[in-house]
Order: C-alpha cells, then structure tokens, then sequence
C-alpha cells in the first residue's frame, strides 16, 4: 500500500463557543489536507469544549450525531478527499450526553463510538459507552477509534489491535498534571508503550491553550510500531503534526527472528477475557 499522510491538528477549543470551535477545526483541517493529509485527526469534545460546569451546560451544548458538527464534518472530508476522525458532545436518540467520536469520509459516517472509560467528573456528566472500540477499512487502511482515558486500558487497545488495526486514531483533552523535571507526560510514555506492545500506529490529536483554569498537555502526536514518536512532538501550542505512514508494516508483528507479539501470547495462562 502506499505510504500515506496522516495529520493530528491540535487545536484551541473553548468552551461553550461551537460555532468558534467549528470553524477552528475546519480552518486546521483545510490546512492539513492542503499539505497532503487524507487521514485527518481533530480533539475530544471538539464542538463543545470540556470543562463543563454542570451536566446541564453539557447538555445545552450537545448535539445529535446527524447535527452541524458531524454534519459539518462529513462535508469536509467528502470536498477534501479526506477520512476524518473527531470528538464531539453527543446528545443521543435516547436523550443520554455523551462522549463521542467519529470516523467520517466521504460516503458518511463510517463509525460512531462512545467513550466506555470516563475520566474524573466525566462521570457526573456523560452516560458511557459499552461497545468495543470501533475497526474501520478505509481507502487507506484499517483504523480503530478511541477516546482520551479509554487509552489507559491496555485490554481495550488490545481488542481493537488483535482485530487487525494498523492506525488507531485517538482525540483527547490531555489536563496538565505536574510531573518530574525534565520527564514527558505519562499520557504520552503510555501511547508510546501501547504502540510498541501491539506494533501498530497510534495517532493522538490533544488540545492547546487554557480553559476555566485547567490547562492542557497540547500532547499531540504520531507514534510508530516501535513505539517511537514520528512527525515531531510539540508541547501546549497550537500545531499540527504530520507524518507520512506505511501502514502495511503495521501487520507484522514480529521483533525478532523468534518473536512475534501476537504469536507469542499465551491467554490461556492470563485467566479473565483476554483472548
């Protein structure tokens, strides 16, 4: 398969401001397929912003997966020939708010998940989802979708890389947390280790600037299946990563002559559902 050009548009989004946010992510993505990206990578909760000040703001900003944003968005991807992966606050068909993405290109919405891993006083706003991590064969390849904490649970990137995935696409809003001197983020240590156990791309659209006194990692990036970051890694400003992909190395997961980390898994010895 020919390599191709994957981009993660981290982005200043504000709360409460969806018409702002729009346009914000539209110009980011006109910009990254201009330079050539038809796989294109926006943050979590894109429309609405994050720190919410109660469930009722959330609702008040959410909005059915067939409203402007994903609307807006499969617009987007069908004029740029583009496969378009976002986050965005979704009221659903039975009135729950929810954490949600999408994988849009241009015949539609290809996927929809709801996010199953609720982070902090997420669970005071959002109902969570309860399907495994959506696999999706695009033009370019096959691609998996998550959402921001679903990451922290390698179980769950593991249902969706033994399903053959060659490029997990992630939005996230990242919040700062203090660390040591001189270390990277865990969250981004985490993507990278993730990466290497399942030898598959992982691609990670975060969030920049500030909200409501929370701040954000803005650790946006493109990780290889050695669990190398690709493309450049570029913390807290507004930015766009870029990387050309062959996502065809992703099916080999061998790392030596005798190893191979599918292959050599033994989940009869695990116990539970790990196989």
């Amino acid at each position: 398969m020919t390599p191709v050009r994957v981009a993660c548009c981290q982005v200043h989004i504000a709360v409460g401001d969806t018409d702002g946010n729009r346009v914000r992510v539209r110009h980011a993505v006109e910009a990254a397929a201009a330079v050539g990206a038809r796989i294109i990578v926006v943050p979590e909760l894109a429309n609405s912003g994050y720190v919410f000040t109660d469930a009722a703001e959330a609702r008040s900003l959410a909005e059915p997966v067939d409203g402007p944003t994903v609307t807006g968005w499969t617009e987007l991807a069908r004029r740029l020939d583009a496969v378009l992966i976002g986050g965005f606050c979704e009221l659903d068909p039975d009135g729950h708010v929810r954490n949600s993405a999408v994988v849009v290109d241009a015949g539609g919405v290809r996927a929809l998940y709801r996010k199953a891993h609720l982070w902090d006083r997420e669970k005071l706003v959002f109902t969570p989802g309860d399907a495994a991590p959506p696999v999706v064969d695009t033009v370019h390849g096959r691609i998996a979708l998550m959402i921001c904490y679903d990451l922290e649970f390698p179980e769950w990137i593991r249902l969706a890389a033994l399903r053959g995935t060659q490029l997990l696409c992630a939005p996230v809003n990242w919040p700062e947390l203090p660390r040591p001197a001189g270390e990277r983020p865990s969250e981004i240590v985490r993507v990278q280790a993730a990466a290497a156990t399942n030898r598959m791309f992982i691609a990670v659209a975060d969030r920049t600037g500030s909200e409501r006194r929370v701040g954000w990692v803005g650790g946006t990036m493109i990780v290889d299946p050695d669990g190398w970051p690709i493309g450049g890694l570029d913390l807290g400003r507004e930015v766009t990563v870029v990387a050309d992909l062959d996502l065809d190395t992703a099916r080999d997961k061998r790392i030596s002559e005798h190893n191979d980390v599918h292959a050599d898994r033994r989940p009869e010895l695990y116990g539970g559902n790990l196989d």
